[in-house]
């Protein structure tokens, strides 16, 4: 994406506060469908339903013949982006809290800014490397302190940062792996494609942990919110934004999704929040913002930015 197709903010502001809020929640709809249907399962189910949910509205769209086109990469894409992320955050939300986890899911603008340099030779100021060093530095000192005022063990909990982590860099991965090889496909053919791709991934997993007692209306109910606002409706809108705004600006909303995650823990889990997670989380959101551009966006300019 260059900058003459990117548009104003002021084009994908409202889509970029909603998908932080969608986003926010799965946090907490995965942890109460993951004690109950474990990680995989609820990882396998996720994507499984946000395909029902995805392919009837993309067919209507008129959008098969752009997915039959491109099918390999886009359920590639599905892989790489729900699949392996998903069944991650799965596990280390049994592990730590949510919060904690929403504000580790806050690195994937620097995992996504890093390999965009690496792989498709975007251009790192002096500025946006400060940024770079400045957010990882927060995930240091976030790593180092967090574990042992979580409530969980620590060894876990530190495996489940490790956890976080790894999916934050499959998340960077796939919004390059989405402007190199998708760019101009429908949004609809690539939300609906993916997780196909994703649910033929965790088929065999799903089934072959599938939980040996029936998980109740609960967990069934926090299954289906995830599959169809977190996933079916929010990667709609998150293609939209990797189009509209480009892939490193798509991949910011992370920075404001932690705000909906520690919220939605706290007023339903009855989650901690320590001043120490907060500050972490501020040194991460400077770091992102400065590391994509991102504060040079939201300036008044004449025409759209270029994309960094």
């Amino acid at each position: 994406m260059n900058g003459a197709s990117a548009k104003p903010v002021s084009g994908w502001i409202g889509e970029f506060v909603v998908l932080a809020a969608l986003w926010g929640a799965s946090f907490l709809f995965m942890r109460l469908g993951a004690s109950e249907f474990g990680p995989l399962p609820t990882a396998g189910l996720r994507v499984a339903l946000a395909t029902v949910f995805l392919w009837p509205i993309m067919l209507r769209q008129g959008h098969l013949g752009a997915f039959r086109q491109h099918w390999r990469p886009i359920m590639l894409a599905g892989v790489i982006n729900s699949a392996i992320p998903f069944a991650l955050f799965a596990w280390a939300v049994m592990h730590i809290a949510t919060g904690l986890t929403s504000i580790l899911n806050a690195t994937v603008p620097l995992f996504g800014a890093l390999i965009a340099w690496m792989w498709l030779g975007d251009r790192i100021t002096r500025l946006r490397w400060a940024g770079l060093a400045l957010g990882f530095a927060g995930v240091a000192l976030l790593a180092w302190r967090a574990p042992a005022g979580t409530g969980f063990k620590t060894d876990s909990a530190a495996w489940a940062i490790g956890a976080c982590l790894l999916a934050s860099c499959f998340y960077g991965l796939s919004a390059s792996f989405t402007r190199r090889y998708l760019t101009g496909v429908p949004p609809l053919a690539n939300a609906a494609g993916s997780q196909l791709g994703a649910a033929l991934g965790l088929a065999l997993p799903t089934v072959w942990l599938w939980p040996a007692q029936m998980p109740g209306l609960r967990a069934w109910a926090a299954i289906a919110a995830i599959a169809v606002l977190c996933t079916g409706i929010a990667y709609i809108l998150y293609f939209r934004l990797i189009q509209h705004a480009g892939p490193s600006r798509a991949l910011a909303v992370t920075f404001i999704t932690p705000v909906f995650a520690v919220l939605y823990g706290v007023l339903f889990l009855g989650e901690r929040v320590t001043l120490w997670m907060l500050g972490c989380a501020v040194v991460i959101v400077c770091g992102t913002l400065l590391s994509t551009g991102l504060i040079s966006t939201i300036r008044p300019a004449v025409r759209p930015p270029e994309q960094p």
